[in-house]
């Protein structure tokens, strides 16, 4: 029978967030893809398609019970796996990298899919073993194997960017549940240690990649020449901003992957800091309502489901906005409903779907 509480706690506060962000992004990329030529591109126009496709895999992903995913985990997850490994032996390369599978007149980046998977299988274990003096070791042996599986598969392809978001979702997702003390202090000097042995395994563009964040200006038409531009764009759009289609940066090709990776410089240079405030300030919102679902939820795999997903939100959003402004390394990480991509547009609207059911069946215990 239709339980009627379902309707009533509808969170409508997700639901038009995402809208409104989804929107925006419609908006700038229409921009980014417009300006200089004033006619619109194909890469708005299907956009426009995954958005709709996205809306309807969020209304999915609130229709059934969440708990579904629960019992699912590791088939969701094996099934995540298989598609990376069909990447490295099928995919479709673009740019000297290897990150889609094609489906007929559609592809697909599994790397996307797989930060949801990661986030399910996660909530899964620790919903299951978390305890209040701590995860010990042992205890982390399995989502670090869990962790590492994808991220390998991830780096291989090459896509760097992705391969960082899974293992601060892991985490950020870990740190939640509580780690033992002794084990959390292993944990920090064991990282501390290996970062040498991880700028040895490094590709040559990669390590490029850090060295111009260290000094944008050694190499300002190569390596540094994307977020030098990126800069210029920002500051250039002041308080106000050139206003829309106004972007000379943008128009004028300047601005390298301006729908892409580095399309909040196209936002701040037509919106300037006003509009670059109120993005962020949505985002915020988005954020906080994610983690109040998590605190309202009243059972493990929900709370801990629910910081996963608002974990992914926040260093997406923190990571490509401190990239383009030069706070960061270019790693290739795109913002959450604003950037072009189909994959990366799905799995966001899929998350927020995962959200408005957590929320809504809040008040169910089983």
């Amino acid at each position: 029978m239709f339980d009627r509480r379902l309707i009533q706690n509808f969170d409508w506060s997700l639901l038009s967030l995402a809208l409104i962000l989804g929107f925006l992004g419609l908006v700038t990329l229409y921009s980014s893809v417009t300006a200089g030529t004033q006619v619109p591109q194909i890469e708005y126009y299907k956009q426009l398609v995954w958005y709709l496709v996205g809306l309807i895999f969020l209304v999915i992903s609130f229709l059934f019970n969440y708990k579904t995913f629960d019992r699912w985990g590791y088939i969701i997850y094996i099934l995540c796996i298989s598609l990376l490994v069909g990447v490295l032996i099928f995919g479709e390369g673009s740019k000297g990298a290897m990150r889609w599978l094609k489906f007929g007149f559609f592809s697909i980046q599994p790397s996307e899919l797989v930060k949801i998977a990661v986030i399910i299988i996660l909530a899964r274990y620790y919903s299951k073993h978390a305890n209040t003096t701590g995860l010990t070791l042992r205890e982390l042996i399995n989502p670090f194997l869990l962790t590492i599986i994808p991220f390998i598969l991830i780096v291989k392809q090459p896509d760097l960017g992705t391969a960082i978001m899974v293992v601060l979702i892991a985490g950020s997702m870990t740190v939640f549940v509580k780690i033992e003390r002794r084990s959390f202090l292993y944990l920090i000097v064991s990282g501390v240690i290996s970062i040498p042995l991880v700028w040895f395994f490094l590709r040559e563009y990669q390590k490029a990649r850090i060295l111009t964040f260290l000094d944008p200006d050694r190499d300002p038409l190569g390596t540094g020449y994307h977020i030098i531009q990126s800069k210029i764009a920002i500051g250039s759009g002041m308080i106000s901003g050139k206003g829309f289609l106004k972007g000379t940066q943008n128009a004028l090709s300047f601005l390298p992957e301006q729908h892409t990776d580095f399309i909040f410089s196209v936002l701040a240079e037509e919106w300037g800091l006003i509009g670059s405030v109120i993005i962020l300030i949505v985002f915020l919102m988005l954020i906080i309502k994610g983690l109040n679902v998590a605190y309202r939820c009243r059972e493990p795999f929900g709370t801990i489901l629910s910081v996963g997903i608002t974990a992914m939100i926040f260093w997406q959003v923190i990571i490509n906005i401190g990239m383009v402004m030069g706070l960061m390394p270019v790693v290739g990480v795109t913002l959450p409903f604003i950037s072009y991509g189909g994959s990366s547009l799905i799995t966001v609207m899929i998350c927020i779907g995962l959200l408005i059911n957590v929320s809504m069946r809040r008040f169910m215990v089983e």
